[in-house]
C-alpha cells in the first residue's frame, strides 16, 4: 500500500509556473499540454512542506547562512545512497547548478580555453561555456543497442586537442544513461593523463531505476577526486527547483579556493534561508517519498514505451536508467525537425523540448517530461499520437 498520492493532480496555473504559465509566450498557444522542462507536477515531501511552513510561520526573514546540519544532511545522504564519504569542508552552496558551472568554467579556465561535452547533451553546457567566452569541444556520443555510449578513442583524440575542463552528465540529460564504473573510470584516468579538471553534474543521481546504481565519479579513487567538481542538489530529486539549492563538492583545496574566489568576486557565496531548509529536510526525511516516486516514475516509463511500440510505430523510446525523462527517437518518420515541431505544437498540442537544442546528435529526436500524473501522461501520450497520425 503507497503513502503518497502521486496520481493526484494539481493545478499549477496562476503559480508563475515556467512549465505551465509560459505555454502561449513559448508555443503559440495557451491550449499546449507541457511536458518539456524538467521538474515534476508532484508536491513536494510533506516533511519539506512543513518545515517551509514552520520558518515561514516565524515572520522574520533577515540574513541568514547556511547552517552546519544542512551540510550533516547531505553528507549522511551521500554515504547512505551512494557510498560516498565527504567531509564538510568540501561542501559550497549555489543557487543552482547552472550558475555553478559558470562559476567553474571562470575558475578553472581562462577565455579561449577549451571544454569538452558529449552531446546531445543538458543545453546549458553548450550556453555557459560560449557566454563566458571560452570554446566548445564536442564529443557526440554513440547509439548502440537503444542506448548512448561513449567512443574512448574519440574522447581521448579531443582531450588531445588542449582542452581544460570537461563538464560530465550523469546521470545522462537527455538520455537518461547511468555511466557504468569503467566508463567512468575510463574517462577519469584519461582526464588525468591530460590533466583536465571534471566538472561532473549529478543532479539527477538520485532519480535512478533499479537494478541501476549511481556512482560519484569524484567517489571511486582519491586521485579522481582531486580533479573533479561535483554538483548535486534536491531540486530534481523532490522537486524544489524554485527554492535555488544546490551544493557544490569540491574535496582538492586548490580547486576549492579557486572556485570560492569566483564566487566571492561575484558576490554569490550562499543559498537563502528556504532552500536550505528544503534541501535539509528533504536529505534527511524525504527518503520514504522518493522510494514510493521512483516505483511510480518507472511504471510511467513502461506505460510510455509500450504506448508508443503500439500506437506510434514511427516514434521509439531510449529506455533511461534513470530521470524522468524520456528520449523520442523520431526519425523513422522521415519528417524534417521543422515538420516534427510544427506536426507537434499544431496538430498534437503538446509542448515537448525539441532534440536539436541539445547539439549535435539531437536531430530527429524530442525530450519528454513524464514526471506528472497518470492522466496527464495519457493526455500527453494521446496528443504525441495526434500529432503523428
Amino acid at each position: 500500500m503507497t503513502k503518497y498520492n502521486f496520481h493526484h493532480y494539481i493545478d499549477r496555473q496562476n503559480t508563475d509556473s515556467m512549465k505551465w504559465g509560459m505555454t502561449k509566450n513559448l508555443f503559440g498557444s495557451e491550449d499546449v499540454l507541457p511536458m518539456w522542462v524538467a521538474d515534476m507536477d508532484f508536491e513536494a515531501p510533506p516533511e519539506v512542506i512543513e518545515a517551509l511552513r514552520k520558518r515561514m510561520n516565524h515572520g522574520i526573514f533577515g540574513y541568514s547562512y547556511v547552517p552546519s546540519s544542512a551540510g550533516e544532511a547531505m553528507r549522511d545522504w551521500l554515504s547512505k545512497r551512494h557510498g560516498w564519504n565527504i567531509d564538510l569542508s568540501w561542501i559550497l552552496y549555489s543557487p543552482g547548478v547552472v550558475p555553478a558551472i559558470g562559476m567553474a568554467i571562470q575558475a578553472l579556465t581562462k577565455p579561449g580555453d577549451k571544454v569538452l561535452v558529449q552531446s546531445p547533451v543538458y543545453t546549458p553546457f553548450f550556453n555557459m561555456i560560449k557566454n563566458n567566452n571560452r570554446v566548445v569541444v564536442n564529443m557526440p556520443l554513440e547509439i548502440k543497442d537503444n542506448k548512448f555510449h561513449i567512443n574512448m578513442r574519440d574522447f581521448e583524440d579531443k582531450l588531445k586537442q588542449g582542452v581544460k575542463l570537461f563538464l560530465l552528465c550523469n546521470p545522462h540529460n537527455p538520455g537518461g544513461r547511468v555511466w557504468t564504473e569503467k566508463e567512468l573510470r575510463k574517462m577519469a584516468e584519461l582526464c588525468l593523463k591530460f590533466n583536465v579538471v571534471i566538472v561532473s553534474d549529478e543532479i539527477h543521481s538520485d532519480l535512478i531505476f533499479k537494478p541501476n546504481k549511481h556512482i560519484p565519479l569524484a567517489s571511486m579513487d582519491n586521485r579522481f577526486a582531486g580533479q573533479t567538481i561535483t554538483f548535486m542538489a534536491p531540486s530534481k530529486t523532490f522537486n524544489l527547483a524554485g527554492l535555488q539549492a544546490s551544493a557544490v563538492i569540491i574535496p582538492d583545496e586548490r580547486l576549492r579556493r579557486a572556485f570560492q574566489a569566483v564566487q566571492i568576486r561575484l558576490g554569490i557565496t550562499s543559498i537563502n534561508p528556504f532552500g536550505a531548509i528544503g534541501l535539509e529536510t528533504a536529505y534527511r526525511y524525504g527518503e520514504e517519498w522518493l522510494e514510493e516516486l521512483l516505483q511510480y516514475l518507472y511504471e510511467n516509463v513502461l506505460i510510455c514505451k509500450e504506448f508508443i511500440e503500439k500506437e506510434i510505430p514511427g516514434i521509439s523510446v531510449m529506455m533511461p536508467d534513470a530521470t524522468y525523462l524520456i528520449w523520442l527517437d523520431c526519425r523513422k518518420l522521415g519528417l524534417s525537425d521543422k515538420e516534427i515541431w510544427n506536426a507537434l505544437i499544431k496538430k498534437g498540442k503538446l509542448g515537448l523540448e525539441p532534440g536539436p537544442k541539445y547539439g549535435p546528435g539531437g536531430e530527429g529526436f524530442l525530450r519528454m517530461n513524464i514526471g506528472c500524473s497518470r492522466n496527464v501522461l495519457f493526455e500527453g501520450l494521446n496528443r504525441l499520437k495526434k500529432a503523428f497520425s
